[in-house]
């Protein structure tokens, strides 16, 4: 499902025009990256938690070029855990 699909989606479960819909997503989007770009976690009972991961600095291999070695930086990362009720329903189809 693309972001047009989903704000599509959003107007018609909502009873929303597609552009309130649209910036309601936008905001949705933003409020998390915001949150996680500041550290803090975005939790959502039954459906899941977005939070940030710290990565160590490690060395990987260069997929060209496998003989060579490559240094990859320590990163701060996004992360999603799925909520047992989201879980279940994926599992229950």
């Amino acid at each position: 499902m693309t972001k047009q699909e989903f704000v599509a989606e959003v107007a018609k479960r909502s009873q929303l025009t597609g552009r309130d819909a649209g910036k309601a997503v936008d905001a949705f989007l933003e409020t998390i990256t915001d949150t996680l770009r500041g550290g803090g976690d975005v939790a959502f009972t039954g459906f899941g938690k977005f939070q940030t991961q710290e990565r160590k600095a490690r060395m990987g291999v260069n997929p060209r070029n496998p003989t060579e070695k490559v240094h990859i930086p320590a990163a701060r990362v996004p992360k999603f855990s799925a909520g047992s009720a989201l879980k279940s329903a994926v599992k229950g189809g």
